[in-house]
């Protein structure tokens, strides 16, 4: 395949059906079931999954943490902000500026009165590598001036910050959300398990890679940034197990489906390792692990519907974007969610 027109994964989408706040409870959220047998549509509730799931189901789950990582700072008259997306060493990061031209190489800026920054140099694609200059704990004044990173489209201010983590999130380091997960409860893993689904778990250290937009026409042209991905031994059990056996693995989240996908063999088997990846999942991709997928609806034109519709078919996936859209369902990270079987 030589071109993938980024234009052919456009759909229309208004902008109130852009989920500004997530549901109460979490589970509450909407779920539409796409059967890629049958071609069929169903339209549930996300409490309602269990229904779709059988004894001996794999979920892979992403547990990583989003950190503050938004932070907020002035130089003479103007603010300015710093979106981390690396963390490189103690006290190095890459980094989104903003206004980025106004930053200089070299010079150091406020951000509170317990930490500074320092722009060393410029990456690939506007990234800047920056130092951050303070006394104690990194982590612990990141807690204090950092805010959680949530998408520019949501133009709501998030009363409480532990609504853009999953509720098995672990390991600090994302700089946005493994958003499909934010739809299970404890109580619903808990009855899940308790009917033989089992669990296990991965961590992607969500970047730039899964957000940022496409700007190619040629989306094969698009450059996707590394992100860090960890499997250790008792979860590549778990799925090689589950492989061997012939039951169901289903990724919660494209996170998921990307971490796996990156360490598989072309028979679906992986081992446990930590590395960096990059790759890009589109229209033409064999997968190799995945069977299954817990998703949200992702933004036009962006690399996730491209994930999804590898999975589904392009003319599919936007067949089903459209009822989606038709039937009022909420959209994006707070938005409701998809079962692909």
């Amino acid at each position: 395949m030589d071109t993938l027109l980024t234009k052919d994964f456009y759909y229309d989408l208004p902008e109130e059906l852009i989920a500004q706040t997530p549901v109460e409870p979490r589970d509450s959220s909407r779920l539409l079931v796409y059967d890629r047998a049958t071609k069929n549509i169903a339209h549930r509730h996300f409490y309602d999954i269990g229904d779709y799931l059988k004894e001996g189901d794999l979920l892979v789950v992403n547990n990583t943490r989003v950190i503050p990582a938004r932070l907020y700072g002035r130089r003479q008259n103007s603010a300015f902000e710093v979106l981390l997306l690396k963390r490189e060493d103690l006290t190095h990061w890459q980094a989104l500026l903003r206004p980025a031209k106004r930053l200089k190489i070299g010079e150091v800026y406020n951000i509170s009165d317990e930490l500074k920054v320092k722009v060393c140099d410029l990456l690939d694609d506007g990234v800047r590598r920056v130092e951050f200059i303070y006394d104690g704990v990194f982590e612990d004044i990141l807690s204090r001036v950092g805010n959680m990173p949530l998408p520019p489209y949501i133009k709501e201010k998030l009363a409480d910050k532990e609504r853009y983590q999953t509720v098995y999130s672990k390991v600090d380091g994302s700089a946005a959300a493994p958003t499909a997960g934010l739809h299970f409860t404890e109580q619903l893993i808990e009855k899940l398990k308790a009917k033989g689904v089992e669990f296990a778990t991965v961590l992607l250290q969500i970047g730039l890679g899964t957000f940022r937009p496409v700007k190619e026409e040629n989306a094969l042209e698009h450059k996707m940034h590394t992100e860090e991905y960890s499997i250790d031994e008792i979860n590549a059990e778990k799925i090689n197990r589950a492989k061997q056996e012939g039951r169901r693995v289903i990724c919660v989240g494209t996170t998921s489906v990307r971490t796996l996908e990156s360490v598989a063999d072309e028979n679906g088997f992986v081992s446990a390792k930590s590395g960096d990846t990059d790759i890009f999942i589109y229209p033409g991709y064999k997968f190799k692990a995945v069977d299954a997928l817990i998703t949200n609806f992702h933004l036009p034109e962006s690399t996730l519907i491209m994930l999804v519709s590898a999975l589904c078919g392009r003319e599919e996936t936007l067949r089903v974007y459209n009822e989606a859209v038709k039937e009022r369902y909420r959209f994006f990270s707070f938005g409701d969610a998809m079962l692909i079987l």
